[in-house]
């Protein structure tokens, strides 16, 4: 099955001055570590675990805890700057696109991309009175760049060629 889809426009977190005059006025601790995060959260378009953000601030700040990478991310969704998106492979990702948008993942590289669906999704039959508070679709395949290198590998022209000769 192939479908369209098509890259949102993004609508990112606070610059990382911004976060920091946020975090000011909320009276929050505003340490080194966490400026450190909201350079690596501004324009990231990774969706990003914990872990992943741990792994690359922990080259630039070798002092910096888990537990920190943690904290921060959480106090930024608690306040509306970071969605926390679950796209089935056990670990929360923090996406900072507060536009509206869903999730592709690549299943052979592993890639997450934004991704905008142009029709409203309709609820019928039983759970059309639902009070719908929030939805979530992640869509599984192929991206772009390994769908392209499938169809140049010898293995995928061997078998074209197979299917041809049947």
């Amino acid at each position: 099955m192939q479908i369209r889809i098509e890259t949102t426009s993004f609508k990112g977190v606070h610059s990382p001055t911004e976060l920091a005059q946020i975090f000011r006025e909320k009276q929050l601790k505003l340490t080194p570590q966490r400026q450190l995060l909201f350079g690596l959260l501004h324009e990231n378009k990774a969706h990003p675990s914990a872990e992943n953000l741990f792994e690359v601030a922990s080259k630039q700040m070798p002092g910096i805890s888990l537990r920190t990478v943690y904290q921060t991310l959480g106090e930024l969704a608690e306040m509306g700057e970071l969605q926390l998106v679950d796209v089935g492979d056990g670990a929360k990702r923090f996406d900072p696109n507060m536009g509206e948008h869903h999730h592709f993942v690549c299943e052979s590289c592993g890639s997450i991309h934004d991704v905008e669906i142009s029709s409203t999704p309709k609820i019928r039959g039983e759970g059309a009175g639902y009070e719908v508070n929030e939805v979530g679709v992640v869509f599984h395949g192929k991206c772009t760049r390994c769908s392209a290198a499938t169809k140049r590998s010898p293995g995928h022209q061997a078998k074209k060629q197979v299917a041809r000769t049947k």
